[in-house]
Order: C-alpha cells, then sequence, then structure tokens
C-alpha cells in the first residue's frame, strides 16, 4: 500500500530538486520547488525507511538512509526559517535523532561487514556523515541557537552553506538510490550509465561549487545572504 506513494515522492523528488539546483538561488521558483523538494523527500524517505523495517524486521543501510535523508532535509529547511529562540529543543532533538542514527549506522555497517556484505561502506558513510552533522548542530547550539548563530552579515553565508550542503546531500541519496540501485528502477530510454553517472554527482557538483564561492568570499548574482531574522529565504540578490 505504501509502494506506489514511495514511487511517486521518488519522481517527484528527483524532479523538483534538479529544479532547484538550477534555479536562481532565491528567486520563487527557487523557494516553490525547494519546498516541494522537501514535502516529496520527507514521504520518499519515511517510506522507504519504513517498508524496508517492515520487511527486514532489522537496522538495514535502507533504514538508515531513510531515516538520515529526513534528517538532512528537515534541518536544511529549517536552518533558512524564522523560528523562535524557545524552539531550541527541536535542535537538540535533531542532535539526539541523528546520533542515534549514526549509531545505528556504525552497528549495521559492521554487522554486515562480518558477513562480506556490500552495504558496508554506506553503512559507514552515513554514520560519519551523521556523526559530522551533530558536531555542527553541537557548535549551533552552544553559539545559542540558529537564530544567535547565524543572523548577522558573518553569519549569513554559514547558513547558507548549512542550508545548501544538507539539502544537497538529501538530492544525492535520492539520485543514487534511483540511478545507481537496481537496473529496473531505471527506465531503458536514459538506462546510459554516463548519463546516469552525471545525474547522480551534479547534486555533489553543485554543493562543492557554491561552498567554494560562498568560502572564498565572492559575491555572486543567483545567490542571496541572508541578512535578517525575518529574511526565510536567501534575502536580497548579491551582486557580481
Amino acid at each position: 500500500m505504501i509502494l506506489p506513494f514511495h514511487i511517486l515522492a521518488g519522481v517527484l523528488a528527483l524532479v523538483f530538486g534538479y529544479v532547484a539546483l538550477y534555479a536562481t538561488k532565491g528567486a520563487r521558483l527557487h523557494r516553490r520547488s525547494g519546498m516541494l523538494f522537501v514535502y516529496a523527500m520527507v514521504t520518499l524517505s519515511l517510506s522507504g525507511a519504513l517498508m524496508d523495517a517492515w520487511k527486514t524486521w532489522s537496522i538495514t543501510v535502507n533504514v538508515v538512509a531513510g531515516l538520515m535523508t529526513f534528517y538532512f532535509v528537515t534541518t536544511g529547511l529549517l536552518t533558512v526559517r524564522h523560528r523562535a529562540q524557545e524552539s531550541l529543543w527541536i535542535d537538540r532533538f535533531a542532535v539526539l535523532f541523528v546520533l542515534t542514527v549514526s549509531v545505528l549506522a556504525f552497528i549495521g555497517g559492521f554487522a554486515v561487514m562480518r558477513r562480506g556484505r556490500p552495504e558496508t561502506a554506506p553503512s559507514f558513510i552515513f554514520g560519519l556523515v551523521g556523526m559530522l552533522a551533530a558536531a555542527g548542530d553541537i557548535r549551533m547550539m552552544r553559539a545559542g541557537g540558529i537564530q544567535r548563530a547565524f543572523d548577522s552579515a558573518r553569519g549569513g553565508p554559514r547558513r547558507i552553506a548549512r542550508h545548501l550542503w544538507r539539502m544537497c546531500f538529501a538530492m544525492w541519496v535520492a539520485a543514487a538510490s534511483f540511478f545507481w540501485g537496481p537496473p529496473r528502477r531505471v527506465p531503458e530510454v536514459i538506462r546510459i550509465p554516463a548519463l546516469q553517472a552525471v545525474a547522480v554527482l551534479l547534486p555533489i557538483a553543485v554543493m562543492v561549487y557554491w561552498l567554494w564561492r560562498l568560502r572564498a568570499g565572492h559575491t555572486v548574482g543567483g545567490i542571496a545572504g541572508v541578512s535578517t531574522p525575518e529574511t526565510t529565504s536567501f534575502a536580497t540578490r548579491a551582486s557580481q
């Protein structure tokens, strides 16, 4: 019963995700496609985790991937949403959630490693990325939460970077699951290895490019800075 919704959510997540990658950052198309991407990804990740857990009655790499993707896409969205300082409990829960899933990823990774299964590497990758994300969350909370940590001229680029890498990582998981998963998932007309590789690696390439521009301190047309607490999307378009 869940499978049709899972498949539909996966198709929509890829469509809206690629649109958001190409759209001008902070523009209406980027905001709308990004929100639709979030809705689709939440449905995709949770339904996938639920189906695999129900089928195997164990914490598999698919369960870990679904829960971890849910965490990344929701915290990526919350990064650019204005929230009251009293909502710090959300960040605490997010840290506890991602740490738990990361520990489960390592436990599952060691279990499949003893059996010589190919899921070993993905399990450890999710565990490591989850731990890195948790460390970033803890630093952010020690600075007083998202609003205090990022609502400044200096904090704007860091807010964008946090939003960017979390969303792109979630997009990469969706693309890799589809294009590098079972061959029957991909329609024969686009079952071209080079095309599939480009589709999977594109979110990572876009992430690296924009993170480099932000770290280099460039002001770039098409990306905007978060200048005030009321700015929920990338506020003002930067100049060349």
